[in-house]
């Protein structure tokens, strides 16, 4: 760590200039916090519960449910503690620790969602050999392999911003330890980070998603092929719910990280934050139970047989 670092603490604004809509925010936060907590829960459960369910498809969701749990727990409890109290003061090591806790969970979403789309790819364009290609084996490699770049990623950041002094302002325009304010707080020469957050978000953003959009293409290319137009559909459907998914998540941390990676984070960023750290998790688990014919049915049959 920096020798000349004296900041010991740092105070997350949040959202201050909205003062008297606290209570509200809080009431909101809370509710959507609850509601993702439980739809995951209840992704996470069913799919365990479900033999019908046992594919790698579902591993995956069961996956980036769990991702989506965590991803949220590391920013939401804090942001409604300050939405209640004067005092929004987070230690030094607490700051650190919730940037390289959110960037690690981040970067290991963008992988999966990556993941995903090639499990997509397979099942549609080589369906007799999809059981063959994603097995057991490759499956745990793909899951344990966006976990490890999520860990490599934020033990990046984490050094790196560990070395930077911080000796004057500690005010963070944020309601959570983000790295981009972090580093216009720093009082020291910061090119190394704004380098290194810049090959960051190539690899952690374009990367996965031109892998993404290069499995849909083909997606699509295979789609429009078939003959059949209620197989075109019943294909589509098979894939539409990941689509949605990906297009919340990437829209919304595309506009953040991409055209922000040097200013203040001003209102309009932390709303647009706001989205992609609350409201997206919570949209995952119902956007893949209302529109997954086979959670439906997988839910039905645990409750005849309940």
């Amino acid at each position: 760590m920096g020798k000349s670092h004296v900041v010991t603490e740092f105070k997350l604004l949040g959202f201050s200039n909205f003062q008297e809509l606290q209570v509200l925010l809080f009431v909101v936060v809370l509710i959507i916090y609850s509601i993702t907590l439980i739809g995951n829960s209840f992704i996470i459960f069913i799919i365990k519960a479900s033999p019908s369910l046992q594919t790698p498809m579902y591993f995956f969701l069961k996956n980036l449910s769990f991702l989506d749990i965590c991803y949220t727990s590391v920013t939401i409890p804090r942001m409604l503690r300050d939405l209640l109290l004067d005092t929004k003061n987070i230690s030094y090591t607490g700051c650190i620790a919730q940037m390289c806790c959110f960037a690690l969970l981040g970067t290991a979403e963008c992988f999966l969602l990556s993941a995903m789309a090639y499990d997509r790819y397979i099942a549609i364009c080589h369906p007799f050999q999809y059981l063959v290609i994603m097995n057991r084996r490759l499956c745990i490699q793909l899951v344990v392999g966006s976990w490890m770049s999520g860990i490599t990623v934020a033990l990046t950041q984490t050094s790196l911003i560990a070395m930077l002094p911080f000796c004057r302002h500690n005010t963070i325009n944020h309601f959570f330890c983000d790295i981009v304010p972090l580093i216009n707080l720093a009082c020291g020469k910061t090119s190394v980070n704004q380098t290194e957050l810049f090959l960051v978000a190539i690899f952690v953003v374009m990367v996965p998603f031109i892998m993404i959009v290069i499995s849909y293409i083909c997606i699509i290319s295979t789609i429009l092929r078939m003959q059949s137009a209620d197989g075109k559909c019943k294909v589509f459907s098979t894939c539409s719910s990941h689509l949605m998914v990906v297009s919340l998540f990437y829209g919304t941390s595309c506009a953040m990280y991409l055209n922000s990676t040097s200013s203040e984070f001003l209102g309009s960023g932390k709303l647009l934050a706001l989205l992609y750290t609350v409201v997206t998790p919570m949209l995952n688990p119902i956007i893949y139970s209302l529109r997954n014919k086979e959670i439906k049915v997988a839910l039905r049959e645990l409750h005849r047989n309940a």
